[in-house]
């Protein structure tokens, strides 16, 4: 099973989030994260607004938006 990269943009994550359906939910100005919604998808993905996410929150977003790494990786490139 491959790993999660480390130090990964946060526009490449949410790019690949909008590649598998995801969209950006309108937030209030100064929020410190961006959300994204999927239509039939009980959950949200809240998206910290850093240079690049960490290891350990993508992983979490991940199981949120129900992939697996692999899903992820192609969907990154």
């Amino acid at each position: 099973m491959p790993k999660l990269p480390r130090g990964i943009q946060r526009q490449r994550v949410m790019k690949a989030f909008r590649r598998a359906g995801w969209e950006i939910r309108p937030t209030k100005r100064g929020t410190k994260h961006t959300v994204m919604v999927k239509e039939g998808v009980e959950g949200i993905l809240s998206i910290p607004r850093h240079s690049t996410i960490k290891v350990g929150t993508l992983d979490r977003l991940l199981e949120t938006a129900g992939l697996t790494v692999e899903e992820f990786l192609r969907l990154l490139k």
